[in-house]
């Protein structure tokens, strides 16, 4: 009888994801998405749920098979960093048809961010605003989480530093969470970007960024180390900034970039000024950031001859969203608040449309 309901009740979110969103969102945004992580876990560990969860949110075809910086990934719709910061629910995420899913920011000392309320929606601009502020287990609890897991997809670790170490000692915390998460992860991503750590986004800047990931280059060469290691940039860097990220990306060997984080910009939303000013600082994520990490994915790949790959990220919504992104220069997309606002089969719709194109470019 359970058995039954749980199938019924989760084979019909492709239907019902309205209703249960508009009941979700009734609650506070931290609180349900804590709550449906346990939920998703609970429903995933009945007995004969998961292989018809999967039979309807994935999609499995070679053609979806994509090969980004040695890594053969399933396909190319993966999971942003933040929505499983612990490593807690990596192949019940995956169930939902996620190629790759990323964990962090894992920084090297558990932290618990910043004050709450922390994390906002703006439902008339399908919009999220968080400032989390980096909150996680520390890396040595992740680890331990990842060394008894038997991973489903390809696992990114995004790592960054404690709010409570100064730029000037960065390095040292990155190489930290780096060392102790390179035997568990498939990939790295250098988080300089977040709008709500303090000062962290002047890492960005063309020197300390160079420094930090030449560092962290160097002590790959020394693991023999051949996990890549990819750099996630923000939406509001100038075309000159770009550029200097172009150079670094020459200079360093990194893998690639991931474009973007969330923006700082405010400008043109539907929420009314007073509720946004309300709400105070944090980086938005969702529709209002689709146009430009599109730009800047753009500006990238052209300006760079498509030297290095991009990972496509911010205000996935829709399939054509998807693939806007794809013929603007990225190789993989991320999606976060687009799962939020869409559901499950937001990933499944995007892969299909994906594998369409794929198989028409072959006739």
């Amino acid at each position: 009888m359970v058995t039954s309901f749980c199938v019924f009740t989760f084979g019909q979110t492709v239907y019902m994801y309205p209703i249960i969103k508009w009941f979700f969102f009734r609650f506070d945004p931290e609180k349900i998405h804590y709550f449906t992580f346990r939920l998703l876990r609970f429903w995933l560990a009945v007995p004969f749920v998961k292989p018809i969860w999967k039979k309807m949110y994935q999609l499995n075809d070679d053609l979806l098979k994509t090969e980004v910086a040695g890594i053969v990934f399933p396909n190319p719709v993966g999971l942003a960093a933040g929505f499983d910061k612990n490593a807690v629910a990596i192949n019940q995420l995956a169930a939902c048809g996620f190629g790759f899913v990323e964990i962090g920011t894992v920084t090297p000392i558990g932290q618990e961010g910043n004050p709450k309320p922390r994390l906002f929606r703006l439902v008339e601009d399908e919009a999220v605003i968080n400032r989390m502020g980096f909150n996680n287990d520390g890396v040595d609890v992740i680890v331990e989480r990842l060394k008894v897991l038997k991973p489903d997809c390809i696992i990114g670790g995004n790592i960054g530093k404690n709010k409570v170490t100064p730029n000037e000692e960065a390095t040292s915390d990155y190489l930290k969470a780096y060392n102790a998460l390179e035997p568990y992860v498939d990939y790295f991503v250098v988080n300089v970007s977040s709008p709500n750590t303090p000062n962290l986004r002047e890492l960005q800047d063309k020197e300390p960024l160079t420094e930090l990931l030449s560092t962290l280059m160097k002590r790959r060469e020394e693991l023999q180390s051949i996990k890549p290691i990819f750099l996630k940039i923000a939406p509001d860097l100038t075309d000159s900034q770009l550029d200097d990220i172009i150079s670094i990306v020459d200079e360093t060997h990194i893998a690639g970039v991931i474009a973007t984080n969330t923006t700082i910009d405010r400008g043109g939303l539907k929420t009314d000024s007073a509720t946004v000013e309300a709400i105070g600082a944090g980086g938005v994520s969702g529709k209002p950031v689709t146009k430009r990490s599109t730009e800047v994915i753009r500006y990238l790949s052209t300006h760079s001859n498509r030297s290095f790959p991009i990972i496509g990220v911010g205000g996935i919504h829709t399939a054509a969203d998807a693939l806007e992104k794809l013929e603007s220069g990225a190789s993989l997309l991320q999606i976060y608040t687009g799962f939020i606002y869409e559901g499950p089969s937001v990933v499944k719709r995007i892969n299909k449309a994906i594998l369409a194109q794929r198989k028409q470019e072959n006739k």
